[in-house]
């Protein structure tokens, strides 16, 4: 399966934009999340050669600028209406600009098959600065496994994996990526949490976004040739 990195915070070629949030495009018709900045998005779209009417279903971790930015210019670029799955605890205000620019908002209450081999984690319940902010992870099989793909972990890195394993019955999971949310942990708790990722088994690793570069860097440190560096333009094969 393919996993194309569409909008992060590095690139690799200076012709493409990057900026704050993220956006990953799975099995070349899944897209999670969109980035900041929409004029952005489909520039580097355009660039990598994403057609936005290829994409078939669009999935948002949470209800943040950085993960939602580039939803509306991409919804106005396509031609065929398209599934946005959101979390019920969405605001009414990005509920309506789905509908507004021809997407068909899908609450995803508990985990659920959106295409062969490509889930959703369903609304876990997480805290940003003292206000809930639920959010959503997406999850695909291949043949190594489970992977996951996180949009800012607000729920907990390590309680999006626990519920994913749960789910899902598995023993471990292979892969694991996106923002992970450790921007202003300190050495400790990211230690613990390199120290799980283990005991889970966890092979692959790549941190990005939010996560840190003191996170990044102990996380390099732990697994070597199994950390992936996520960049704008880059193809992962899995």
């Amino acid at each position: 399966m393919d996993i194309k990195i569409l909008f992060d915070k590095k690139a690799e070629s200076k012709n493409l934009h990057i900026g704050w949030g993220l956006s990953i495009l799975v099995d070349n018709k899944v897209l999670f999340d969109t980035g900041e900045n929409g004029k952005y998005l489909l520039k580097n779209m355009k660039l990598i050669g994403i057609n936005p009417d290829d994409i078939e279903g669009i999935v948002i971790s949470h209800n943040h600028w950085d993960h939602t930015g580039g939803l509306e210019a991409l919804l106005k670029a396509k031609r065929n209406q398209t599934p946005v799955y959101m979390c019920p605890g969405f605001s009414p205000e990005l509920k309506e600009l789905f509908i507004s620019c021809g997407g068909n908002p899908v609450e995803v209450k508990k985990w659920q098959k959106i295409e062969k081999n490509i889930y959703i984690t369903g609304e876990i319940k997480g805290i940003y600065k003292g206000t809930p902010m639920p959010e959503q992870s997406l999850i695909f099989k291949t043949d190594n496994g489970i992977s996951v793909i996180t949009g800012c972990a607000h729920p907990g890195i390590l309680e999006i994996l626990y519920s994913v394993k749960e789910n899902f019955k598995v023993d471990k999971i292979y892969f694991v990526m996106g923002g992970f949310h450790l921007l202003e942990e300190d050495t400790r708790t990211i230690d613990f949490i390199v120290k799980e990722f283990k005991i889970m088994g966890i092979e692959k690793v790549a941190p990005t976004h939010c996560s840190g570069e003191k996170a990044e860097s102990v996380f390099v440190k732990e697994y070597g040739k199994n950390f992936i560096e996520l960049k704008v333009g880059k193809t992962i094969r899995i």
